[in-house]
């Protein structure tokens, strides 16, 4: 019964469905046996994977190996928006990177079996879900290997290393928050009897009252 349900959820998250005999296996989201056969479903991978490296302004990728299905799901529900993992097979992913120099120096990392995120804005949403995931399931082994951002290769230190910077969002709502607070400050000083800026401001208006 739990086998069944599997195998009705997972179409649902990838689009791809997988064979019945890899159901406790990562195969289920597109990695080792579980990718399309087809030259018709490698095609829609490759082609889903190029959209995802559009919009994206990072990627990195963790080890599969040892992601359960039911904790990839948990992966999935936990990322911010905007944020895709999936396993691709590195033949695929080699497609679809290939030719395109923003991201062809993520090739180093088409190794063993990876589980790849699609970032869009949020960096460091995205690695905090991943960390509390990883910390949740005891999945110490599953570590960042690399990624790539503005066409340059990054190691799992730099990646993580980008990850403790602000977010987009959150340099917007800084920037904002500034502007927002200039009048108010420039307000007080203003009105403060003592300021200098005060004292200045009443002296020119003295000084224009004797001409």
């Amino acid at each position: 019964m739990k086998s069944a349900l599997l195998l009705l959820l997972v179409p649902l998250v990838n689009g791809f469905a997988p064979p019945v005999s890899s159901v406790s296996s990562t195969a289920l989201f597109g990695g080792g046996k579980g990718e399309a056969t087809t030259l018709e479903g490698k095609k829609a991978r490759v082609a889903f994977v190029k959209e995802k490296l559009e919009t994206a302004e990072m990627i990195f990728s963790v080890p599969s190996e040892k992601i359960t299905v039911s904790q990839s799901l948990e992966l999935r529900n936990s990322l911010p928006e905007g944020t895709t993992c999936a396993v691709i097979k590195n033949s695929l992913m080699a497609r679809a990177i290939a030719d395109n120099g923003t991201w062809e120096p993520s090739s180093s990392l088409l190794k063993g079996s990876n589980m790849w995120f699609f970032i869009d804005t949020d960096i460091k949403g995205t690695l905090t879900s991943l960390k509390g995931v990883v910390k949740n399931n005891a999945l110490e082994d599953t570590k960042v290997k690399g990624g790539v951002i503005d066409g340059d290769y990054l190691d799992a230190a730099g990646v993580a290393r980008v990850g403790e910077l602000p977010s987009k969002m959150e340099l917007i709502a800084r920037i904002a928050g500034g502007i927002n607070a200039v009048p108010t400050k420039l307000a007080r000083v203003v009105k403060a009897p003592n300021s200098k800026l005060a004292r200045a401001i009443k002296l020119a208006g003295e000084e224009n009252g004797k001409e």
